[in-house]
């Protein structure tokens, strides 16, 4: 059963010189629950705009985006901010951690939209993901990896039922790579959500039994010859 499912979707964007470009153009894509999928999508693809979409970022021109039974293009922004604290988790490749707090309370803000912050949740799943006893470091104090462990903890604390990964991996070195990759898909399986992460990477790529391009589903690259 879908847990995402896109529909007629279309996005442009106007330079200042009035050109219009169109970006996305899906007429339909879909991710079963606790489905684990891979989009191949080269830099300037629409990949990142298309995760925007469904996380509520954006606003699509046209098109629906329903995540079990909440259509997101026609929500609210507050009824947006609602939808991502309950139901989505992301997971940046620039990880977007606060440089002021410390891991433990990073992953505390990202609940303060939601159920609430719940301590002992944040610290059982810090603990889970090795950082037992880096809690209270902050961002810069922790290495690259411990990071991403970090920005994977705040996706995941409030149990969302669609994690979003934008090349996760784009800023580690590849042993750390492989390790973050399978514990996201790891973490994803545990918890029950649904994975649907974008890359460009053929190691990432190659880890999952379903991966599609973006170009193939995506109606505007294919009209500008793969590249939106």
């Amino acid at each position: 059963m879908a847990l995402l499912e896109i529909r007629d979707l279309r996005k442009s964007y106007r330079s200042p010189d009035g050109t219009v470009t169109a970006v996305l153009d899906i007429p339909a894509f879909a991710v079963d629950a606790g489905e684990q999928v891979a989009l191949e999508g080269q830099s300037g693809s629409g990949k990142t705009t298309l995760l925007n979409i469904i996380a509520g970022i954006l606003t699509p021109d046209e098109g629906t985006v329903h995540v079990g039974d909440q259509e997101i293009a026609g929500l609210a922004e507050s009824q947006r901010d609602l939808y991502r604290a309950n139901r989505l988790g992301y997971v940046f490749q620039t990880f977007n951690l606060l440089q002021g707090y410390t891991a433990l309370e990073n992953v505390l803000l990202g609940m303060m939209f939601g159920v609430g912050a719940d301590r002992e949740r944040a610290r059982s799943l810090l603990a889970q993901l090795g950082l037992g006893d880096r809690m209270d470091y902050r961002p810069r104090q922790l290495s690259i990896g411990q990071q991403q462990r970090v920005a994977l903890a705040r996706a995941l604390v409030n149990q969302p039922e669609l994690v979003l990964a934008d090349e996760p991996t784009g800023n580690l070195d590849r042993n750390t790579a492989r390790d973050a990759l399978t514990l996201i898909q790891d973490t994803c399986t545990e918890s029950g959500a649904a994975l649907l992460l974008v890359s460009h990477d053929p190691a990432v790529l190659g880890e999952f039994s379903r991966c599609e391009r973006l170009s193939d589903v995506n109606r505007a690259a294919m009209a500008q010859g793969g590249a939106a």
